[in-house]
């Protein structure tokens, strides 16, 4: 009977412990990423900063969020540079309304710079795609925001960590950032042969639906991460692979 009684309740711990460690249902996992390399001055980092948060509470955003069949997703926030110089900003967060919003806001906006090196676009991807084993959520799609100011210049080809996020079903976005006013020595790293976005739809971006959008500068960061957000939570399809930002 003893033995009987100490498998029942092994067996009763065991479901609860299986039902515990059930993934949360959402719309979507989003992982944001940013470059935060040398190339991007101060200013503009904050700027960029900025962009994410306000973009997060902004109500277009909110009600795309509210709009899906849960009407919730989960965000985690990565800022990334040279090889092995990525950091998890903000961990995964659910966002359903604005409270939610507010909170992954705040978090972006008090976090101290996490780098100022190389730009290991690849290795930021690596990163960011290993982020999802272990997430704690369930979603129909998957999705690594990029956003950055020039090309891969440190660590594997780009091409190849994008096709290797895309063999495991993730979806890569790409917001190509045209800096007009690079530090000393960085023009063809942020102004490539053909220009950034033809960089990114060719090297970075992959996955159904992927697309980039093109900024000017960093003074319409926000408005253009507004746009981004709305067309990844909602899955409205991208025409041609780009979107221009207003």
């Amino acid at each position: 009977m003893r033995g009987t009684f100490i498998g029942l309740l092994s067996a009763v711990l065991l479901l609860g412990a299986v039902d515990g460690a059930k993934a949360e249902n959402v719309d979507l996992q989003l992982i944001l990423t940013s470059d935060v390399s040398r190339s991007i001055d101060n200013e503009e980092f904050k700027l960029q900063r900025e962009g994410y948060a306000s973009a997060l509470e902004n109500p277009q955003v909110l009600s795309a969020i509210r709009s899906g069949p849960i009407g919730a997703i989960a965000v985690t926030f990565i800022e990334w540079s040279s090889i092995s110089e990525q950091k998890v900003v903000v961990d995964w967060s659910v966002i359903r309304d604005g409270e939610g919003a507010a909170v992954v806001a705040a978090q972006i906006r008090a976090a101290p710079r996490s780098f100022v090196g190389h730009t290991s676009i690849s290795d930021g991807l690596d990163f960011a795609a290993k982020r999802f084993e272990g997430s704690g959520f369930n979603s129909p799609r998957r999705v690594i925001d990029v956003a950055g100011d020039g090309t891969n210049n440190s660590g594997r080809p780009i091409s190849d960590a994008r096709d290797e996020a895309v063999a495991k079903g993730i979806v890569v976005n790409g917001l190509a950032i045209i800096n007009l006013n690079p530090n000393f020595g960085f023009i063809a790293h942020t102004q490539p042969p053909g220009g950034l976005p033809a960089y990114y739809r060719e090297n970075v971006i992959g996955g159904v639906g992927s697309f980039v959008l093109q900024i000017d500068d960093f003074n319409s960061f926000a408005e253009a991460m507004v746009q981004k957000l709305v067309t990844e939570i909602s899955s409205i399809p991208a025409k041609s692979g780009d979107l221009a930002a207003r």
